[in-house]
């Protein structure tokens, strides 16, 4: 599956508009009609990484370069990817957080 196609099938899944994904990526409605067509095929690396965060997938498999797409595994690397964006103390309190819930996980 292409590109293309894996853009078109994620909006699809979403039901949301071209105007509604070019919004949230910070692109335009046709930018993204091109994309998802086939017309332009050499987005940049940020858009294709926005665009991965929000269907909340991996960078690979919107490429191609990861043939699987395991929702958890995804969103989990999606929700690393949007760590960056955190501050360090915002950062600190997410640790804390996890260690709780693998220390309530293990005693279980």
């Amino acid at each position: 599956m292409s590109f293309a196609e894996k853009l078109a099938q994620l909006r699809g899944e979403t039901k949301e508009s071209l105007q509604d994904v070019a919004t949230v990526v910070g692109s335009s409605k046709a930018h993204i009609w091109e994309l998802e067509t086939g017309k332009s095929q050499n987005p940049s690396i940020e858009l294709v990484r926005r665009l991965a965060d929000h269907f909340k997938v991996s960078v690979a498999w919107l490429v191609g370069e990861a043939t699987f797409q395991g929702k958890g595994k995804e969103h989990a690397t999606a929700l690393y990817r949007s760590l960056n964006d955190l501050s360090q103390p915002n950062r600190q309190i997410l640790q804390t957080i996890i260690d709780g819930m693998k220390k309530a996980s293990k005693s279980e």
